[in-house]
């Protein structure tokens, strides 16, 4: 066991510090970061820009939201923004959601993670559910078939409102997702990219981390929400190449993954992503088995136990929209 954890060290060292100059290098040439894109889209005549009132401090958050034309209701996606964005960046689900005449809302819950009020706190978690009441108070939804579906910061907040929205949702879709962000500030801090000081203005951090407040932000350090497991469907995607070729390590997503399975009281071992499979996936990046495919890519690991599903792909810091869009509207 001692050797199985000194080598997994040595890969984490390799694999949280190769990508330091890759990304330094590329950003001079890259101005957008991919899945963070900051700037403003175009949404066109066909989505309405709303103001949602909040109701805990009668802030005003913006949205941008799509009604379907339907005489019958329609299920709603709750797609979020990333890190960095707010509602007004690019959406690629918009456009599927406006095709297939789905109800779409693409909510602003406090902006950027800079401040305190974003970043996974309470007051982002009541946007959404107000952004939600909006939706459905001026759609015509149908509330067995409501979605929140969120990639990397988008992602992570995905993960907070399972752990913590207190209504009934029915998936929970999760890409690229940030899920501790104590682990991520120092592997943002190593790499020199811009989050690691967002995370220090979100937790009110002076000197050093507010490692407390920090965790209080992070899914992975939430109260699992037992009574929703088997009346909500989450699934979780990473891809393998993630810490490598973009900001957040899918190690993310399988200890998000392993913490509700033990809260959850779960025996059987194989359920689990073990260390040897961390180990494998970290070392060599490529599939443990025959696994199949997502899409056009192969799966290099499934696990999956009540509802609960981890899936980590052949891929980076990203999300597969069309396969995305499409997980989420299955029955």
């Amino acid at each position: 066991m001692k050797t199985i954890f000194s080598v997994l060290t040595c890969v984490i060292f390799v694999f949280v510090g190769l990508p330091l100059n890759a990304q330094q290098s590329n950003s001079v040439k890259e101005k957008v970061i991919r899945f963070d894109d900051t700037r403003n889209f175009n949404w066109g005549s066909d989505f309405e820009e709303v103001n949602i009132v909040s109701s805990v401090d009668r802030a005003i958050q913006k949205a941008f939201i799509y009604k379907s034309k339907s005489t019958i209701k329609k299920p709603l996606v709750i797609s979020l923004h990333t890190w960095s964005g707010d509602y007004t960046q690019r959406d690629s689900l918009a456009e599927l959601c406006k095709q297939k005449d789905i109800n779409y809302i693409h909510p602003d819950f406090r902006g950027p993670n800079k401040t305190k009020e974003a970043c996974g706190s309470d007051l982002v978690i009541s946007d959404i559910n107000d952004a939600i009441d909006y939706a459905i108070a001026n759609s015509n939804v149908d509330t067995t078939k409501i979605s929140i579906i969120g990639v990397s910061g988008g992602g992570y907040v995905t993960l907070c409102c399972f752990m913590k929205l207190k209504r009934k949702i029915y998936k929970y879709s999760a890409w690229a997702s940030i899920t501790d962000l104590e682990a991520w500030y120092n592997q943002s801090k190593i790499r020199g990219n811009k989050y690691d000081e967002n995370i220090l203005k979100c937790t009110c951090s002076e000197n050093s981390l507010n490692i407390e407040d920090a965790r209080f932000r992070s899914p992975l350090y939430s109260k699992t929400p037992l009574t929703k497991i088997g009346k909500t469907k989450l699934n979780i995607y990473a891809g393998v190449y993630d810490g490598i070729q973009g900001s957040v390590p899918f190690s993310h997503s399988i200890n998000f993954y392993n913490k509700i399975l033990k809260d959850l009281g779960v025996k059987d071992q194989s359920k689990y992503v073990s260390d040897c499979e961390k180990l494998h996936l970290l070392e060599f990046q490529n599939a443990i088995g025959e696994l199949g495919y997502l899409g056009m890519r192969k799966i290099c690991l499934h696990k999956e136990v009540d509802d609960i599903k981890l899936t980590i792909f052949e891929g980076n810091h990203e999300m597969l929209t069309q396969i995305a869009f499409d997980e989420i509207l299955k029955n």
